[in-house]
């Protein structure tokens, strides 16, 4: 897609004008301009209702939502009025209109036809008061955002066959090798040889190797490294707790704290930002197998203390463990987030509006609530009181991965994973397991996201 700006009406096909409930035409009572409302006044225009509340999330829901169900019957040129609209208006709206071009027809044999627009030689121009290098960068970053959510998309609704650990570690080193940052690989003689526990003892019932993925985006100058670290199990059977059949396809996707890592490194990296981060992967399946690790067993971990294994379908927190200590002793990052589909505890919590938020560092909360007021990727804090460590307690091991109630699941989540940060002062943890792989457009069902990407590339932004 090629995006121009201009700064008077041509002779183009098609004109999309944009409304809000206040600024509805006085002379047309069928348009109201409602959310996502849509109109048109003539052959050449198009007219866009916003509602009341022009969040940024909704922004760009409204875009992708029309561009999208309107994706095989597209002019081969549009322009966006979007005079009198701030760089940061413009930048949601491209990068709804471009993730309206997503097709998530991964492996059909007739895939049904996109549009030209959303081809090579498709035209978007955006009509603008006075053209300003903000508005350009802003476009850009839109442009940029948009391709790696994409590419984050395909791997979250890739099926287990098809993104195997093995197969993310490709992913990172051709990322790596394109642009420009250093990417190590983990496997599994490399983990026993390490004493990633942890990440093994999850893997034991798949044929498929573990790996622990480093990515590692180092510019010349910074002042600041952060350490992300996601979850990166690329199929949850639940282990020999299984869980039950009717949803268990969807454990596909209980790899989107990886996906949102891989997408985060790989667009800090696009972008320049003049801060080091580095991505710690750890990636298995958790499988049923004779060799499973099994309720009750005690397995060892990177950090060097016992774990008793109360329930195996709480494997993400196991390889987190790894993956945390891993991050915090390797690299002595300034902080560390991490991120992971972890708990059905913070949907019941929260729905699928938004991500938990865990941290005891109070700067780091705002600082990252602040990037999710920004980009509309909601984020909700919940408490870390150590009175819930309690709930981890374990008469033969030193902590346990599961407290068996039904109740504060998340909170007892993040601190087991909070056990094993070595008491670092600047962590965050982000339970996304309602956002990650949610309602969409794309699919009858549920599809990826690409949750976090445009959160943490607008935290990263801040304290670059």
């Amino acid at each position: 897609m090629h995006i121009q700006q201009t700064t008077a009406m041509a002779e183009e096909i098609l004109l999309i004008k944009v409304y809000d409930e206040n600024s509805a035409p006085e002379n047309q009572d069928m348009f109201r301009a409602e959310k996502g409302e849509s109109w048109w006044y003539s052959s050449r225009e198009l007219w866009l209702g916003l509602g009341k509340v022009q969040e940024t999330s909704a922004l760009i829901k409204i875009f992708r939502s029309l561009f999208y169900k309107r994706k095989d019957r597209w002019p081969e040129e549009i322009i966006l009025d979007a005079r009198g609209k701030s760089a940061e208006w413009i930048e949601a709206a491209v990068n709804g209109i471009l993730l309206g071009g997503y097709d998530i027809q991964l492996y059909k044999t007739s895939p049904k036809k996109m549009s030209i627009f959303f081809g090579d030689n498709g035209k978007l121009k955006i009509w603008v008061t006075q053209e300003s290098g903000e508005i350009l960068k802003g476009i850009g970053l839109a442009q940029k955002t948009a391709v790696v959510q994409m590419r984050i998309m395909d791997l979250m609704n890739a099926p287990g066959n098809h993104k195997s650990p093995t197969l993310l570690a490709e992913w990172a080193i051709e990322s790596g090798a394109e642009n420009n940052y250093n990417v190590r690989i983990l496997d599994k003689e490399m983990l026993q040889k390490e004493g990633l526990h942890a990440l093994l003892s999850v893997s034991k019932g798949s044929a498929e190797p573990p790996v622990l993925i480093v990515s590692d985006y180092h510019p010349e100058a910074y002042r600041h490294t952060v350490a992300l670290v996601g979850k990166g199990v690329t199929f949850d059977t639940g282990g020999i707790s299984i869980k039950p059949s009717g949803n268990m396809h969807l454990m596909k996707s209980d790899m989107g704290g990886a996906a949102a890592v891989l997408g985060a490194v790989e667009l800090a990296a696009q972008l320049k930002l003049a801060v080091r981060v580095v991505g710690v992967i750890p990636s298995t399946e958790n499988c049923v197998d004779g060799t499973s690790t099994k309720p009750g067993d005690v397995i060892q971990s990177y950090s060097g203390q016992t774990i008793e294994v109360i329930d195996t379908d709480a494997e993400g927190r196991l390889i987190l463990a790894d993956g945390l200590t891993y991050a915090v002793r390797n690299f002595k990052p300034d902080v560390v987030i991490d991120l992971a589909t972890l708990t059905g505890s913070i949907i019941q919590t929260l729905g699928y509006e938004a991500a938990g938020l865990f941290t005891s560092n109070d700067q780091l909360a705002a600082d990252i609530s602040e990037a999710a007021d920004l980009t509309g990727e909601k984020v909700w804090r919940l408490p870390l009181w150590d009175v819930y460590r309690e709930e981890l307690s374990s008469d033969i091991a030193d902590v346990k991965n599961y407290h068996g109630k039904p109740m504060a699941g998340a909170i007892v989540a993040a601190k087991f994973l909070e056990a094993f940060t070595d008491e670092h002062t600047s962590w965050a943890h982000l339970d996304i397991a309602g956002t990650a792989f949610g309602d969409t457009e794309y699919a009858p069902g549920r599809a990826g996201t690409a949750y976090g990407i445009r959160l943490l590339r607008a935290y990263l932004e801040q304290i670059s």
